[in-house]
């Protein structure tokens, strides 16, 4: 039995005639979550993954009123990989259905009700993202393997860690077409959890001649950022972001490395945190930054920590906690569990990001 506690300065209030609830907390599960570190990207594993989170997000979803979202990363890549020829927007939109059936499956058996919801969100097409593409998608490739696919095919490879891997552009998310959507099922329909912006959405652009018609845009938009929007725009207490690694380090990997317990957008932004690790921790420090500067909620919240933690991270016993009012230099570390435990070691595997 999961014991629940609120985070200081979050609210009780009632989202609808038919439910009060202690906040609403938008949850986001990078899609390396869902294949994790040395298993292979299958159905069979994803599916092992999800039910493996699905009781605890279930139990959360008891007390709470939560949305989740995901990352696409390998899931996108590997569907480029067999369809050369589609266009990344579809790619986004088939990962968004397999991945969102996965969840549902899993939550359906944690005894969890859910709505999938194929989202379209707006990007800027003349955005200075599409002149350098930074989103990694798919596998790893020697230096080799990975000058042939560029000469072949056309791909932007870049280093990721010791290997390469292809890169796409990753323009920021201006406008979630279905948001109203997401917000009736959260008003109307409070026994069901949305799964809405996997992927970060579908990208899409507006004709200028026409601004109600639509096209999609060969990108792949990072779903923490458009997870900051979603829960900015739905109001949210809380954003939490899981990964398959931990909270915000200083030094990682280095014998002087040590995890933020609470850190203040402030003090993220003055050290520079992530910065060193574009493809992976630093758009989610900046996706936390994001939503607690940008709520209206001036106690608004949001985590980073591993998915195996999450009920710890949502009491703040693992993970960072990203919040305005930390008092002091704007940071408070978190001491070792065990005095003589070794501090985390650089991974020779590549950063992932989903």
């Amino acid at each position: 039995q999961l014991q629940l506690q609120l985070l200081p300065g979050t609210r009780t209030r009632q989202y609808s005639a038919t439910t009060t609830l202690n906040d609403r907390i938008v949850i986001a599960v990078g899609g390396n979550a869902l294949q994790r570190r040395g298993e292979r990207l299958t159905i069979e594993n994803m599916l092992k993954a999800a039910a493996d989170m699905a009781p605890t997000l279930a139990t959360l979803s008891k007390e709470h009123e939560l949305v989740l979202t995901h990352g696409n990363g390998p899931q996108v890549g590997e569907l480029a990989l067999e369809r050369s020829a589609a266009t990344f927007d579809v790619l986004g939109a088939e990962s968004m259905g397999q991945i969102g059936y996965v969840l549902a499956q899993a939550l359906s058996s944690a005894g969890r009700t859910t709505a999938p919801i194929i989202c379209q969100v707006v990007v800027d097409p003349q955005h200075e993202a599409f002149r350098d593409p930074s989103k990694f998608v798919g596998p790893i490739y020697g230096a080799k393997e990975a000058t042939a696919l560029s000469q072949s095919l056309g791909w932007v490879m870049k280093p990721d860690g010791e290997y390469f891997r292809r890169v796409v552009p990753s323009p920021p998310p201006k406008e979630i077409i279905q948001i109203e959507a997401i917000k009736t099922i959260l008003e109307q329909s409070p026994d069901i959890l949305p799964i809405a912006c996997g992927g970060g959405g579908i990208p899409v652009s507006r004709i200028p001649s026409n601004p109600r018609t639509l096209t999609g845009v060969e990108a792949v938009i990072d779903k923490d950022a458009c997870g900051a929007k979603l829960a900015t725009e739905l109001d949210a207490d809380g954003f939490i972001i899981l990964t398959d690694g931990g909270g915000i380090w200083q030094n990682f990997g280095k014998p002087t490395a040590r995890e933020m317990k609470k850190a203040s957008p402030e003090y993220l932004e003055g050290t520079k945190a992530g910065k060193n690790f574009p493809g992976s921790m630093g758009p989610k420090i900046q996706a936390a930054i994001d939503f607690v500067n940008n709520s209206k909620n001036q106690n608004a919240w949001a985590a980073i920590g591993d998915l195996k933690d999450v009920a710890k991270i949502f009491n703040n016993e693992e993970g960072t906690l990203v919040m305005k009012d930390v008092k002091g230099e704007g940071v408070v570390w978190r001491e070792a569990a065990v005095s003589k435990q070794d501090p985390p070691k650089q991974s020779k595997a590549p950063h992932k990001s989903g």
